[in-house]
């Protein structure tokens, strides 16, 4: 007898090990456990932790509720001005009704995937080319808008959504690149369009200055030569004066002499070279002798070749009084 209520202690003990065993379940900290007893939803949701339920009788379905990563494939689409374009996206969600996301929808992952395809075609055929570009906030909230207006039934949230890339024909980049290339090029024209503006009133200034006093352009053209022969040139080009050849041309002409009236010959001659002394220059006019514009113009190179070479590096080869302009040797 003593054996037997053993026995049978033994077996109810093995049962109900065995009975606990099949209704003890364990939920998660970041899961939520839905129980549907004989096919019908129990009103309440179980929570992280240890609980039992009904063996063969109930049946526990966890739902994660943690935010959920899922990137949308590619879609290729047209824009609005006709531009062929293929966008990548990425969808942030998670479940906020562990009930409604098992009951309302057969599998909410795939769902809400294949909405923000749909959504994400449809933003790319409202939108032109520079909004998907440049407009990208815009866009990621009027799409998360689509995408969590159905979805909200599923008892699923959509916390955020982002284009991730933007790909273009080969033939839009190039011309992409050649609209960016004419817009940078039509900025450096300006830019050097006012620089070149500013330089010209600058330059004004300086002749204005520089016609007062006539000394400071013999000085800036000494500061010049100075400049240009502190690099190692080769050859060293000097400007020539102007108003020096002038001097040489008038020297090189002969002076007319104008003969007193001393018969009617002379001065019928004179009245038929009256015409040609009127049209000639005043300074070939002037009664001066060749002799004295060459004293003078050699006087005049000298002194300007003295103070050349007082401010240049010693030279081979001596300046070229005949020559229009100077030039000196190898440094």
């Amino acid at each position: 007898m003593i054996e037997e209520l053993v026995t049978a202690g033994v077996a109810l003990a093995s049962v109900g090990t065995v009975y606990a065993m099949a209704a003890a379940r364990v939920v998660k900290q970041y899961e939520r456990g839905v129980v549907l007893r004989l096919g019908k939803l129990r009103s309440g949701v179980r929570g992280p932790g240890f609980t039992m339920i009904v063996p063969f009788v109930d049946r526990l379905q966890k739902v994660n509720m943690q935010i959920v990563t899922m990137p949308v494939p590619g879609q290729d689409g047209i824009t609005r001005d006709n531009v062929t374009v293929r966008v990548d996206a990425v969808i942030y969600f998670k479940v906020v009704s562990a009930a409604d996301a098992v009951i309302q929808v057969e599998d909410y992952r795939f769902a809400v995937s294949q909405m923000a395809q749909t959504s994400l075609r449809s933003i790319i055929g409202k939108s032109e080319l520079d909004d998907l570009l440049s407009n990208r906030e815009k866009l990621n909230q009027g799409l998360e808008l689509m995408i969590d207006s159905p979805a909200v039934e599923w008892g699923v949230s959509i916390d955020r959504v982002e284009i991730k890339d933007v790909s273009l024909p080969e033939t839009m980049k190039r011309s992409m690149a050649r609209q960016a290339e004419a817009d940078r090029e039509r900025r450096a024209r300006v830019i050097n369009a006012d620089a070149e503006l500013q330089a010209s009133k600058k330059l004004a200034e300086a002749a204005g200055v520089m016609s007062e006093q006539p000394a400071a352009l013999q000085l800036r053209l000494l500061q010049t030569v100075v400049a240009v022969a502190a690099e190692k040139n080769s050859t060293l080009v000097l400007p020539f004066p102007v108003e020096l050849l002038r001097f040489l041309e008038r020297a090189q002409q002969p002076a007319q002499q104008v003969a007193p009236p001393a018969a009617p010959q002379a001065q019928q001659s004179s009245d038929r070279t009256a015409p040609t002394q009127q049209s000639l220059p005043e300074a070939q006019q002037l009664p001066i002798q060749p002799q004295e514009f060459s004293a003078q113009a050699q006087q005049l190179l000298a002194q300007w070749q003295q103070s050349m070479q007082e401010q240049l590096p010693p030279v081979e080869t001596p300046l070229d009084p005949d020559f229009g302009g100077s030039k000196s040797g190898q440094d």
